[in-house]
């Protein structure tokens, strides 16, 4: 078979090390047009003399070594690639998503932003141009597996780890310090996507995800906790059947299958699954006194237009501060609810109003993190 040919945004963070992992599993079968990281151009650059892409990005163009300098933009202008990588974290990721849709190239789909922001423009504008998006978010992907018919769906369950405070107290969360909230007890992610699955704001944000990839209501859509993190997510068939995708934990397999679809390899995986090693799966509904980021999620999603503009700029604000020692973990979700309780809602957004909704949250966002410091 022809090499797909594909380019990497965000190829120095989490997802796009271990896609570069994949990649070179299977380096008979890709090729790589351009790589991009934000300021880590050393760790870009040995990427660069590794994997050796035409074309490459970074915050420092100029530090570039050994690639063609090239904007996000351009590369995800450029025709030549089958399918993008979007694995940059935060909103840069929706401008150069929205530009590969338009230049009909198909998205592996690693960042929540780009539909929590604006799934309303984004998953028509893929539909009009028959761009495939294909989810690399662990819980997605095991959806994505799930369906053969998406309209036989009646509903979708999301697992969640239950993160590091699971088995402990509000007041061990109002009391959390940074280094807690990073201790994830499966996943070693990024620390803002860290700290949003300790408040269970990552679950809400799949929430929303989930919603716009599938075409699903959100009174269809459940969260369940799974602290050991086997079943990925599963779905319920109108006759009540469920169907679930389960494995060991590690994202290699849903950053392989986002990929390569619709083929399978063998690639990288985790050592066999065992039910008898297993022994035990465990369920459980989520305790939203303590989680109280979940029902926002869902209070977001439910309102629509820039109502989950405000929840995620509010909650990315939060987070920074919180990372930088300015608040307390507990405080996250009590910012933007009080954000979202003074947001008035702008209905039919075009990108331009995505960003300046977005621009206007972070400010005032940060107006409400100063007087939380100033306690």
């Amino acid at each position: 078979m022809n090499k797909k040919k594909i380019s990497i945004l965000g190829s120095t963070g989490s997802i796009g090390r271990q896609a570069l992992e994949v990649i070179e599993k299977l380096n008979d079968k890709f090729e790589i047009i351009a790589l991009t990281g934000g300021s880590n151009t050393e760790l870009l650059n040995e990427q660069i003399k590794k994997f050796k892409p035409k074309y490459a990005y970074a915050s420092d163009i100029k530090a570039i070594n050994g690639a063609e300098p090239l904007s996000l933009d351009e590369i995800c202008s450029d025709r030549e690639n089958d399918i993008i990588l979007v694995a940059v974290s935060g909103k840069i990721g929706l401008k150069p998503t929205l530009t590969a849709i338009n230049n009909n190239i198909d998205i592996a789909l690693a960042n929540k932003e780009t539909l929590v922001m604006a799934g309303d423009i984004v998953m028509p504008l893929a539909k009009q141009k028959g761009v495939k998006i294909v989810p690399v978010d662990s819980e997605h992907c095991a959806i994505h597996q799930c369906i053969k018919d998406i309209t036989l769906v009646d509903k979708l369950i999301i697992t969640a780890s239950g993160g590091p405070f699971l088995r402990k107290s509000v007041n061990d969360m109002k009391n959390a310090t940074v280094e807690e909230a990073l201790a994830h007890p499966r996943w070693h992610m990024g620390k803002k996507i860290t700290v949003d699955s300790a408040t269970l704001m990552n679950k809400g944000l799949e929430v929303m995800e989930a919603h716009y990839l599938f075409n699903m209501n959100y009174d269809n859509i459940e969260v369940v906790v799974h602290p050991q993190s086997i079943v990925h997510s599963a779905i319920e068939y109108v006759d009540g059947s469920i169907v679930a995708q389960l494995g060991l934990p590690s994202m290699h397999i849903p950053i392989q299958y986002a990929i390569t679809y619709p083929q399978r390899f063998e690639g990288i995986k985790s050592r066999s699954f065992s039910f008898s090693e297993i022994a035990r799966l465990d369920f459980e509904k989520p305790d939203l006194q303590k989680f109280k980021a979940l029902p926002l999620a869902y209070a977001a999603g439910r309102e629509g237009g820039s109502a989950p503009v405000c929840l995620n700029a509010s909650n990315e604000e939060a987070v920074f501060a919180f990372l930088k020692g300015e608040i307390k973990l507990f405080d996250i979700a009590e910012i933007v609810e009080q954000m979202m309780s003074g947001h008035r809602v702008i209905k039919n957004l075009s990108i331009n109003d995505v960003f300046e909704a977005d621009k206007e949250i972070r400010i005032k966002t940060k107006e409400l993190i100063a007087k939380y410091t100033e306690r």
